[in-house]
């Protein structure tokens, strides 16, 4: 007999290491009487590759997550993003288990798969809320008086060239307010989560992600005023693309794209809907810097070692 909980199971299907760990991983909560669901392409993959689950709950995409009180997810941060949309419109907060390379949203790694269950069994674990983004497109591709695309991204929502022989021309509006133009590669605005990916390898700083700002990068700009931004969250950026210049093409947490014609804007905003992530270790921020980017602290004494 089940205790009435479950949780959602997501997968990197593609990776011997997940295939392993969803038979551990549903094993160790049906016994201890949880109810397991996971998605019906992802069970049929599975069991296309000999695993098979029993007993499991087979749910489709829409409102997966829906009465679940996890969404434990195993893979790197492109499942962890796969997941966060199931997850966000339910409320319920992401448990990611690494099984990529530097999963810097996952909170667990593969080896302690199983202390990381026990924690689940048990409710040991506290929740944290990670501001989104709000994303408008005007004008996306489909004529002057089509109404706005919209959708969101935890991440980042990068513009970028449309065309790999051709420049993108924008000009940057923050509140309202135009900023500067930039010829360039593209443009990431990332949150303080975001900061750490696509953000930080075009540049920009990284952001504690109790910090309330939204960043603005730009890639590769040829511009006298190119340096990254940090806003605040009641703040409007808006990227327009230039009339006459050539299309471009917007990616949230890249995996929803919609295509930019020249012309096009682009606002983003804070979301009002955050996405929740579970978290079984208390460590700093600091301390997840240095284990999750392989940094050097040699020499380091602490105050302790220097009085008070």
């Amino acid at each position: 007999m089940t205790s009435g909980r479950s949780v959602l199971l997501l997968a990197h299907t593609g990776r011997p290491a997940a295939i392993r760990s969803a038979r551990l991983v549903h094993g160790s909560l049906s016994r201890a009487g949880l109810t397991v669901r996971m998605l019906k392409n992802e069970v049929e993959e599975l069991a296309a590759q000999g695993c098979v689950l029993s007993p499991i709950e087979v749910v489709e995409p829409g409102g997966a997550a829906e009465g679940a009180e996890l969404v434990m997810v195993l893979g790197g941060d492109g499942t962890l993003l796969r997941a966060a949309e199931t997850a966000r419109p339910a409320g319920v907060p992401l448990l990611g288990v690494n099984l990529g390379h530097v999963g810097f949203l996952a909170e667990a790694e593969r080896e302690d798969l199983s202390e990381t269950v026990r924690s689940v069994v048990d409710q040991d674990y506290d929740v944290e809320e990670r501001m989104t983004l709000e994303v408008a497109v005007l004008n996306g591709g489909r004529g002057d008086e089509s109404p706005p695309v919209r959708t969101w991204a935890l991440n980042d929502a990068t513009l970028e060239k449309g065309e790999a022989r051709r420049i993108l021309e924008m000009v940057l509006e923050v509140d309202g307010r135009p900023l500067s133009r930039w010829a360039c590669d593209g443009v990431v605005c990332a949150t303080p989560t975001g900061s750490t990916a696509h953000a930080f390898s075009a540049g920009g700083p990284v952001v504690w992600p109790d910090v309330e700002a939204l960043l603005v990068v730009p890639i590769s700009a040829h511009a006298l005023f190119a340096r990254p931004l940090v806003v605040g969250t009641r703040a409007t950026v808006a990227l327009e693309v230039v009339p006459d210049a050539a299309p471009g093409v917007l990616w949230c947490d890249g995996r929803r794209m919609v295509e930019l014609p020249p012309g096009a804007r682009v606002e983003i905003t804070r979301a009002d809907t955050p996405v929740r992530l579970a978290r079984l270790h208390r460590a700093p921020f600091t301390d997840r810097l240095v284990a999750k980017f392989g940094l050097s602290v040699a020499g380091w004494r602490g105050r302790s070692e220097h009085g008070r």
